[in-house]
Order: C-alpha cells, then sequence, then structure tokens
C-alpha cells in the first residue's frame, strides 16, 4: 500500500512536470513575443513528441494507481 502511495506521488510530479514542460501552439503572448522565429529556426519537434509520449504514459499510470488506491482504501 505504501508502496503505490509513493509510486502515485513519484508519478503525479512526472504529470505536472511533463505538461508545464511541453511547448505551447504558438498562441496568443507567446506567439507575439516568439515573433516568428520559430519558422525560421524550426522546433525541437523530436523532444516534444517524447516529452507528449512521456506525459502520455504518465497520466495512464496515475489513472491507474488512482482506481487501485481508491479500491484498497
Amino acid at each position: 500500500m505504501l508502496i503505490i502511495k509513493i509510486l502515485h506521488l513519484i508519478v503525479a510530479l512526472v504529470v505536472i512536470a511533463g505538461v508545464l514542460l511541453q511547448s505551447g501552439k504558438s498562441a496568443g503572448l507567446s506567439g507575439v513575443i516568439d515573433g516568428g522565429a520559430t519558422s525560421i529556426f524550426g522546433k525541437k519537434k523530436g523532444l516534444d513528441e517524447k516529452l507528449g509520449r512521456l506525459t502520455t504514459i504518465a497520466a495512464i499510470v496515475f489513472m491507474i494507481t488512482s482506481l487501485v488506491l481508491a479500491i484498497l482504501i
């Protein structure tokens, strides 16, 4: 039970970090500040894809651990 709680906490932190580290769609103020530099220099697509995949997997593990904790408690 304690192991599941610790895993749940770690996965929650990974989900939070993954969401915060993902780049936006260049909409709003961030697109204005950028000034279109990403169209000239490009974006790091590989890193964004890996980070998105990691966030998705962490979110699925978070849901599973949430269900397990809800059933056990």
